[in-house]
């Protein structure tokens, strides 16, 4: 059996992880990837130390079946340095954890090899795979064996909204931040498109590096992502794969009672989810509840990772439209939370008046010296970052040449989210943009959970 993996981010990682706990026969396993950040994707290369990873350790293991897997790797690595104050455990550069993907792609791999399979890493991209022979080719003219393809290519590349590309002064791919950032000078003024996790990077790295001048979160919804709780034990009870409801009206009946089942009622997570409250008191209260015995939000959270795609595939086409246009940006916040380390220094930056977050529609044009933001308040950034990440199920750049190649052969599919649905049982996605999985980007959680399934499947 020869298995082709495209792509070499935290999904390649879980998913060799995952090969090389299984039982299997001697095979090949060729992973491609043509860029420089071999295991680490666009997260977790090379950067600031101020970016930092967006979870606790126990949510960040790339082994399912594990999750102190990357919490012990961890306490032998130095990551005690870096201790969120009000979480209690070890939040740290993102380039730290770059490094446990790359030592658990190599011992996962030395793993492999140990059990007799050929591990192939080859930097060139995959262009097309011919199914009747069982090859990939790619654009450096290689042709390798390939009867298994599975696509670990992470996400799509981010939109140029306003159509500033080009303009000085416009970041449009923010990272890695320790560049693009580089030589901003300290007073200028900044306007950042987005305010969540990504929006969130820039504003704490500006900030570490001494930033004086004005920053504006620009922002539609006007929405900051949630403050990360400490974790409690969570079991569901209500909510399974087995008997997932078929509604949205189900799926609150159920996170109804699974928070009775602790004594607990909805209103709380219910006034979360419709609120309209000033987004700066949002991030001050929702610090102070970091230790909140209230289980709501983190239920959520971690009902939405667990149990999102199933639940997304069951609701009709009406709900998944109502909640792609009107809750995305509100669940999207409750799921993928920032950490309070990172949320405390945004409260002192709202409070010292040197950033703010502006709601509604604008427009962004260039200037003869910087830019101009036409909206509800008018102003003019000497520089523009883009923050806005890439649309759900959106199709790699690095990987549309083959990702067009499958649709054209009949392999592969569009699914209605815009993502890939394969048509030969050859073919597996693995990570952001598989057709028919929730609008919420994967967490490494999520991809572990995923290869874990995946991986026998493809030992066969």
């Amino acid at each position: 059996m020869e298995i082709a993996i495209i792509g070499a981010g935290a999904a390649a990682v879980s998913l060799l992880d995952a090969l090389s706990l299984t039982q299997h026969r001697p095979g090949g396993i060729t992973v491609f990837e043509d860029s420089p950040s071999w295991w680490r994707g666009r997260a977790y290369q090379p950067d600031a130390d101020a970016v930092r990873v967006n979870a606790p350790p126990t949510l960040m293991s790339v082994r399912a079946s594990d999750p102190q897997h990357y919490a012990r790797w961890l306490t032998e690595h130095g990551g005690h340095d870096h201790v969120d104050r009000l979480l209690g455990v070890p939040i740290v550069p993102r380039a730290h954890y770059g490094t446990y993907l790359a030592a658990s792609a190599d011992d996962a791999i030395a793993r492999l090899r140990s059990h007799g399979r050929r591990v192939e890493l080859v930097a060139d991209r995959v262009t097309g795979w011919d199914a009747a022979r069982a090859t990939v080719r790619t654009a450096g003219g290689g042709v390798y064996p390939a009867d298994r393809l599975v696509l670990c290519a992470g996400g799509g590349h981010p939109r140029d909204h306003y159509g500033l590309l080009g303009a000085p002064g416009f970041v449009l791919e923010p990272y890695p931040l320790a560049r693009t950032l580089a030589d901003v000078p300290p007073e200028a003024s900044i306007a950042v498109i987005g305010s969540g996790l990504t929006a969130v990077d820039i504003v704490v790295t500006l900030a570490d590096r001494g930033h004086t001048g004005p920053i504006t979160m620009l922002s539609r919804r006007g929405l900051l992502p949630a403050v990360q709780q400490t974790l409690m034990p969570l079991t569901f009870h209500h909510l399974a794969h087995q008997r997932m409801p078929d509604t949205v009206a189900g799926l609150v009946t159920a996170m109804e009672a699974e928070l009775a089942e602790h004594g607990q009622d909805l209103a709380p997570l219910a006034a979360e989810l419709t609120s309209t409250e000033d987004p700066v008191d949002r991030l001050r209260r929702q610090l102070s509840e970091v230790d909140s015995p209230y289980l709501g939000r983190r239920l959520l959270a971690t009902g939405i990772h667990m149990f999102g795609s199933a639940a997304w595939q069951r609701l009709p086409a009406q709900e998944r439209a109502w909640l792609r246009d009107e809750a995305l940006r509100t669940v999207n916040s409750l799921a993928s939370p920032m950490v309070p380390g990172n949320a405390e220094i945004l409260l002192r930056l709202f409070d010292s008046g040197r950033l703010r977050l502006l709601a509604g529609t604008v427009k962004i044009e260039p200037a003869t010296h910087g830019f101009r933001v036409h909206g509800a308040d008018e102003f003019a950034p000497d520089i523009v970052v883009n923050a806005v990440n890439p649309v759900a199920h959106s199709v790699p750049q690095r990987s549309e040449v083959l990702v067009a190649s499958l649709r054209e052969s009949g392999v592969a599919v569009t699914g209605e989210d815009g993502g890939l649905t394969p048509r030969d049982e050859r073919i597996f996605v693995l990570g952001a943009f598989e057709s028919g999985t929730s609008f919420v980007a994967p967490s490494v959680q999520t991809l572990a959970v995923r290869a874990a399934a995946l991986a026998p499947r493809l030992a066969q």
